[in-house]
């Protein structure tokens, strides 16, 4: 188990990146990985579960995409903006276009 506390703290972009890279790499590997912090755009990209706290309760439990799209206090810029469509990258928002942009062939 790794457990880091505001991890993203002074981290640059590359660094934001590199960091993401890495809990994905130990998660993959089967390690458990808990962050704590108020990163909303980290934790879009990195998390696959969130628990929210406040004054010491859970407040919400769940997958990460139900949970942090489910409140504009809790979502990334993606998901205010493209609310309540269920996307809280770019990258995922881009990757759907993409999809509906190419045309379909029959088989």
């Amino acid at each position: 188990v790794l457990l880091l506390d505001e991890p993203t703290r002074g981290l640059d972009y590359r660094a934001k990146e590199e960091l993401i890279r890495i809990v994905d790499d130990l998660a993959a590997e089967g390690r458990a990985v808990v962050v704590s912090t108020h990163d909303v755009e980290f934790v879009a990209r990195a998390a696959d579960r969130v628990v929210v706290m406040a004054e010491g309760d859970v407040v919400a439990d769940g997958p990460t995409t139900e949970v942090i799209v489910a409140s504009p206090v809790f979502a990334p810029q993606t998901a205010k903006i493209l609310g309540p469509l269920p996307y809280l990258t770019v990258a995922q928002a881009t990757a759907v276009l993409e999809g509906a942009s190419r045309p379909e062939h029959d088989a």
